[in-house]
């Protein structure tokens, strides 16, 4: 009985470290890249409601996406999810809309423009 509760304190030690070398590292990469004014904020508003709740990024938003960069959009994402409000959504489809509004932008900002 007793090796089970220190299994479970040990396990438990192990998450929260891991929970919080993760928050760690996101808000490391934010800072050194400046990921937090890369975007204006009716784009960040954008952008984030399509991935957290519906909907789609403009092409304006698209172009502010890309520049923004993918390892400050997949950080500032990993960074929304650690946080308690966001405790109730399920991370692997928060991070597959993440990955798909990041190929939705590329493609949009890669494709051609039509002719005039």
């Amino acid at each position: 009985m007793t090796s089970l509760n220190v299994y479970s304190v040990l396990v438990v030690l192990f998450l929260t470290c891991g929970a919080v070398m993760a928050t760690k590292e996101n808000d490391q990469i934010i800072k050194e890249n400046n990921c937090e004014t890369k975007m204006g904020l009716p784009c960040v508003l954008e952008a984030f409601t399509s991935i957290f709740n519906a909907g789609s990024t403009s092409n304006k938003c698209c172009g502010e996406l890309v520049v923004l960069g993918k390892v400050c959009h997949s950080a500032l994402v990993k960074r929304t999810l650690e946080n308690p409000l966001f405790k109730d959504l399920n991370p692997v489809t928060i991070i597959a809309k993440r990955i798909q509004a990041w190929n939705n932008c590329l493609a949009l900002i890669d494709s051609p423009s039509p002719s005039a």
